[in-house]
């Protein structure tokens, strides 16, 4: 019996690296997201640190004030454009993450298929082994008697 062959290797190996394309993108985004994450966490921490300091002078002019104020509008236009940064970066992630699930699909498919294939070709394996034997022993047989 000739080895395995499925014919459509070349396909399965090209799902799979779609596959890991669609799963690299995917990790890339969500470092993204992390990252936007991170630096909304350091603008807030800034916020806070510089409120406490403020407060913690003695005595505290107007120009401290109105400095903490322009700071306090310019943490919240950051935060803002933090915010809307995340949301297009959460919409980006869900779109690969649809594409990630839809290649894995795609490569799962063709590893069924495949593994179909196998489970007939050794059935095949099989059925021509037990004819062979079966011809080896009557071809045998009218010896014995």
């Amino acid at each position: 019996m000739k080895s395995f062959q499925f014919p459509l290797e070349r396909a399965l190996g090209w799902r799979q690296t779609q596959l890991e394309q669609a799963e690299l993108r995917f990790k890339q985004q969500a470092g993204a997201l992390a990252e936007i994450d991170h630096e909304r966490a350091e603008v807030e921490a800034a916020d806070f640190c510089a409120e406490i300091e403020v407060r913690a002078w003695r005595p505290v002019w107007g120009g401290d004030l109105a400095a903490l104020g322009r700071f306090r509008l310019q943490t919240q236009r950051r935060e803002a454009a933090l915010h809307a940064r995340r949301v297009e970066c959460e919409k980006e992630l869900d779109q690969r993450h649809k594409a990630m699930m839809e290649a894995r699909r795609r490569l799962r498919l063709l590893e069924r298929l495949k593994e179909r294939r196998v489970a007939e070709w050794r059935a095949a394996c099989d059925r021509e082994l037990e004819q062979q034997a079966a011809e080896s022993f009557l071809a045998q047989w009218p010896l014995r008697q």
